[in-house]
């Protein structure tokens, strides 16, 4: 009735694939995650990166300009440092006489800020805190 098995017979059992199946689940569980915040950590590294190159133009501009930071036209920067059209749409700036102030959004949804201030003094800021590349003070400087 019952058919010896022979050796040359081998196989998984279902409780064996779907052990495997449950182990894998789990690293996946805990691996997607870790990716996609190391992502948005990257994102915001280019942020931060994209408001720096923007100080080092307003900065120039300021040299060329007597010390005033008095634009808000990204182009006026981008005739200094030409990779900045390659971010515009990402970077928003503000200037006056002796005040700026450069905003870059990141793709992870963090917004980062330079404030030069009137006494020059520059003040580094961003939302979300505590989120990616933002710390938890909420000054990325």
């Amino acid at each position: 009735m019952y058919r010896a098995r022979r050796r040359e017979e081998a196989g998984f059992t279902l409780v064996e694939l779907l052990v495997v199946m449950l182990i894998l689940g789990i690293l996946a569980a805990i691996a997607i995650p870790a990716f996609f915040s190391q992502r948005d950590k990257g994102y915001d590294s280019d942020a931060k990166a994209n408001v720096r190159t923007v100080q080092t133009a307003y900065e120039t501009y300021a040299v060329d300009n007597n010390g005033s930071y008095n634009t808000s036209a990204i182009a006026d920067l981008a005739a200094i440092e030409g990779s900045i059209n390659d971010f515009s749409g990402d970077v928003t700036i503000t200037g006056a006489a002796d005040t700026y102030t450069i905003v870059g959004d990141s793709d992870s949804g963090n917004a980062f800020t330079l404030t030069r201030n009137a006494n020059g003094s520059l003040d580094y800021t961003c939302t979300t805190t505590g989120d990616g590349g933002c710390p938890s003070s909420g000054n990325w400087g």
